[in-house]
């Protein structure tokens, strides 16, 4: 049976946490947050506070999404080996502590980006998106150019460095797909941008713990048939964790939207789910901002995620009850 958490990238929230505990949701997926200055983010004792804090609320901390910087592995920087020792420290606490998903990217120094982040839509609620055309004359990263092919070499590297680290560990790596999947965005190449990537990626380093967070929003703006790949990569038990959201247009302009008012049928994506066995943990992800929010975070105002979590559970229920 599928799981339903929610995340938290800047510390224990209290209110959301309650709010979280009355809705009925036992799991947490936490950036790596520093809890004590004294400590790093990757340290067991860093670690240990953070999945303490969660479980003192009666939470369970299960998935690190955003783990320790690596943008210097992914463009093949002088440092990289320092910033893979900080990764292996981090996965060996990881699985002192029993945390034993990780969510991460090769979207080095942008991550996901959106030129906008105030899109009406249904009842006057604001979303994030992406239009190419905002793109025209904006300079490059301080990167420069950045090639597909630097990106894949970058890539097989570290999974070969990392991988059989995480076999020992059981730690299972889950790589994200980029967010929006263009070929290039300001000189840096992207390459997670379509299922038959992350096909490449599972033959680079074929293991049981290299796996993918199957992002709805980015695999439906690639174009891709939502419950055709989570049949193909959920047949292949690659699905680790996903990110239950919904999209409208396609990767060169799309908007964030409701969870029941995009273009992929949800119903038959979470049949899916059930129909592969995905037994991991999925959260609600780029929600509206709602009537009374501010948008100091967009896409992650705590009344969007109430409705996307009703929405989900309902979906949920009707799938297990119809197979009852």
């Amino acid at each position: 049976m599928m799981k339903l958490g929610l995340a938290y990238f800047s510390g224990l929230d209290q209110v959301k946490v309650d709010l979280q505990k009355q809705m009925g949701l036992e799991y947490v997926i936490s950036g790596a947050a520093q809890m004590d200055p004294a400590y790093a983010t990757q340290s067991y004792e860093n670690l240990s506070m953070l999945k303490k804090a969660y479980a003192d609320q009666g939470l369970k901390l299960s998935i690190i999404e955003g783990p320790t910087a690596l943008d210097k592995v992914k463009l093949g920087l002088p440092g990289a080996d320092e910033e893979l020792e900080v990764f292996k420290e981090l996965l060996r606490n990881c699985a002192k502590l029993d945390i034993r998903t990780i969510c991460y990217n090769w979207m080095p120094v942008l991550g996901w980006f959106r030129t906008r982040t105030d899109i009406p839509t249904r009842g006057g609620a604001t979303v994030t998106g992406f239009v190419q055309e905002d793109m025209k004359g904006v300079e490059d990263t301080w990167a420069g150019k950045v090639s597909q092919e630097t990106l894949w070499r970058t890539l097989e590297s570290f999974l070969k460095e990392v991988m059989p680290l995480c076999e020992e560990l059981g730690v299972n790596l889950a790589l994200h797909p980029d967010d929006p999947p263009v070929p290039e965005l300001r000189g840096i190449g992207r390459i997670l941008t379509s299922a038959a990537a992350f096909d490449r990626v599972f033959s680079l380093y074929d293991s049981p713990v290299n796996g993918m967070t199957f992002c709805q929003g980015c695999f439906s703006t690639m174009g891709e048939d939502i419950p055709a790949a989570i049949q193909h990569f959920g047949g292949q038990k690659k699905i680790f964790f996903v990110h239950f959201r919904d999209v409208a247009g396609d990767k060169y302009n799309f908007h964030e939207t409701f969870h029941d008012d995009g273009k992929t049928d949800m119903y038959k994506a979470m049949c899916t789910y059930y129909d592969v066995g995905f037994d991991g943990i999925a959260r609600p992800d780029h929600v509206p901002t709602m009537k009374g929010e501010n948008a100091a975070m967009p896409s992650y105002g705590v009344q969007g995620q109430l409705y996307a979590v009703g929405y989900i559970k309902g979906l949920m229920e009707t799938v297990e009850k119809s197979r009852a």
